[in-house]
């Protein structure tokens, strides 16, 4: 079984919105941080989503803040990325990836234990990847 299959992507004009899908299997879901990634020709993967599975705490870069929106399905393994007011700088392959690259979240008023996946984490991080789906924002 596939650690991780994305489905969802296509083409749209800019202002438009897609949403993608990621099934990961039931090993790979037990890991506490699931994330999205971009890539385009010549450029590194970049992170721009994640979500700490066991709390649902999600992160985001700059880049996709007030557009995208990352969330999970614990009943079915999934998690979805929202993707709306698309630019055409948003076209990319989109991939999803899989580990255990959380940290705590620490700070006045911020209840113990409360742990996040940092969306800004490497590709390195992360072991286990989808094969991913294009994503086509056209102007």
């Amino acid at each position: 079984q596939m650690p991780l299959v994305e489905s969802g992507g296509g083409s749209v004009q800019a202002g438009g919105s897609l949403r993608l899908a990621c099934a990961a299997s039931p090993s790979t879901y037990s890991t506490r941080c699931l994330a999205w990634f971009r890539q385009t020709p010549g450029k590194e993967r970049e992170g721009i989503a994640a979500i700490y599975t066991n709390g649902g705490t999600t992160d985001y870069t700059d880049s996709v803040t007030g557009r995208f929106t990352i969330s999970q399905d614990k009943a079915t393994s999934t998690i979805y990325l929202e993707m709306n007011s698309l630019t055409p700088e948003d076209t990319a392959m989109y991939y999803c990836a899989a580990g255990n690259p959380f940290l705590p979240i620490v700070g006045p008023g911020v209840p113990r234990g409360r742990k996040h996946c940092p969306a800004d984490k490497l590709a390195s991080e992360y072991p286990y990847w989808g094969q991913g789906t294009q994503v086509t924002v056209s102007s």
